[in-house]
């Protein structure tokens, strides 16, 4: 089973991820967080095999909460699902250590098959 915890300050987009990926065999989300603060809090307490995360949030950016889990948890599988298709944000979230960033608009099969590889890894 593939422990995830997701992160979004859109709380009915964080709902329709976790039934997206609660409906796959193998994946399960543990948690969730509202900001990137939030997301690294229970990074700490529930130990999960991934992280999906929005780089667009309050109180700490999803780009910084990448960045210092990245550096805390390095074979953390650490996504970053963003609605923003500017290729500025899908290298700043490269470069801080995302080992994928998804569109939310296309995301689904790209996300579920990284998640996926999880397992394999």
């Amino acid at each position: 089973m593939v422990r995830i915890v997701i992160a979004d300050d859109d709380e009915t987009y964080l709902e329709s991820l976790r039934g997206v990926i609660e409906a796959q065999s193998g994946l399960a989300v543990i948690g969730e967080a509202r900001d990137g603060l939030e997301a690294i809090e229970l990074t700490e307490q529930l130990g999960p095999d991934a992280l999906v995360i929005d780089p667009h949030m309050p109180r700490l950016d999803g780009l910084a909460a990448i960045s210092r889990l990245r550096r805390d948890y390095p074979s953390l599988c650490l996504i970053a699902l963003t609605g923003d298709p500017a290729p500025t944000i899908h290298q700043a979230a490269s470069a801080a250590g995302a080992d994928g960033v998804f569109l939310k608009g296309e995301f689904l099969e790209k996300l579920l098959a990284r998640l996926a590889a999880v397992r394999r890894d």
